[in-house]
């Protein structure tokens, strides 16, 4: 039987939806799920559930200050959120305002420097093209005028604190608009603990666009079309897979981003592919995952693309069962929210 969206929903009282980081990284809770268990932990005891020869494949993307507030010429406020700089001139946005702007539109933003509204894009035609019309360097004007693109259910306006916590001890590779939530619960002395224990680390790179909140707008999610999102796999890393798997170890993706990478480039084989590439993989229950043994992943929102990954990844029935008890034991939720440890199964 198709799913449907409703499929994904769960009630979810909003004081469960976290604010704040816990004051230490580590400090979050851990639901470790297990076909149809569920055992609760802290992620201080992360150590205790990997093994040498296990590999943690990271997502070392660096969230950027991708927010802006501006005018049009017409005098209309408009908020943008870069969902990609396309290059040092051009980028792709989520437009926020009364009335969206025009082909050809002009743009102050900041207060600083003007970009012109010059078509559409995306599956649903839901992002704007921006392109400056001086002389600029749009990374630059993001790190420069830009304001830290917290998700949209953490109420708060980014603070000094958010400026650290919301990105990875790991971040490197600046491109993102939201931040892979699962590697925040990681610090550095955690991951010392992990080295000395024998267990691997390795790197993908994908660029977590804005389309990451985008709801599911069709009844049958076989109708959805996810947006697309660049990615990078070092050489370093599909060596690293490949003795891994053949050594009998795990794969352990940290985060959806790092899972939706190494799956979009997996062979049937359980090897992957070096290289660059966009994908719009979109991972529903009846997947077969050809890459990935483990995820550490946060609890994500009725409905989303990501609780249907989650899905496919543990068993539906298993994933309604995990999300109930985290709701009855007031789990904290979303980007600034508690982890799961999750094994894959191949039940539907």
């Amino acid at each position: 039987m198709p799913f449907i969206v409703d499929d994904f929903d769960f009630p979810l009282p909003p004081e469960l939806i976290a604010q704040h980081p816990t004051p230490e990284r580590t400090g979050s809770r851990l639901l470790h799920v297990d076909g149809t268990s569920h055992i609760d932990r802290q992620f201080a005891d992360l150590a205790s559930l990997l093994r040498a020869g296990d590999l943690l494949v990271f997502n070392d993307t660096k969230v950027i200050k991708a927010r802006f507030f501006g005018v049009k010429e017409t005098g209309g406020q408009v908020e943008i959120m870069l969902e990609r700089i396309v290059d040092a001139t051009h980028a792709l946005c989520q437009i926020r305002a009364s009335k969206a702007p025009k082909t050809g539109c002009l743009l102050t933003l900041a207060d600083a420097f003007t970009v012109r509204m010059s078509g559409r894009a995306g599956a649903d035609g839901d992002f704007f093209l921006l392109e400056l019309t001086e002389p600029g360097n749009f990374w630059e004007l993001a790190e420069q005028y830009g304001k830290l693109p917290l998700p949209p259910y953490i109420e708060h306006p980014a603070e000094g604190a958010d400026e650290t916590r919301y990105q990875t001890v790991y971040a490197r590779e600046p491109g993102a608009v939201a931040a892979p939530t699962a590697g925040l619960h990681f610090d550095e002395a955690m991951l010392e603990t992990l080295l000395a224990q024998g267990v691997g680390t390795a790197f993908v790179t994908l660029h977590v666009g804005a389309g990451t909140y985008r709801p599911v707008r069709v009844d049958k999610i076989a109708e959805h079309r996810m947006h697309s999102e660049r990615y990078e796999i070092p050489e370093a890393t599909t060596a690293a897979i490949a003795a891994t798997h053949a050594a009998g170890g795990r794969v352990v993706a940290v985060g959806t981003t790092s899972l939706r990478a190494l799956e979009s480039a997996g062979n049937a084989d359980g090897t992957v592919r070096t290289g660059s590439a966009e994908t719009d993989i979109f991972i529903t229950p009846g997947y077969r995952f050809q890459v990935v043994d483990r995820l550490i992943t946060n609890f994500h929102l009725p409905k989303s693309t990501l609780l249907m990954l989650v899905s496919a990844f543990a068993g539906y029935d298993a994933s309604r069962a995990a999300y109930a008890h985290a709701v009855a034991e007031r789990y904290r939720f979303f980007s600034y929210g508690d982890a799961m440890l999750l094994e894959r199964t191949d039940a539907i």
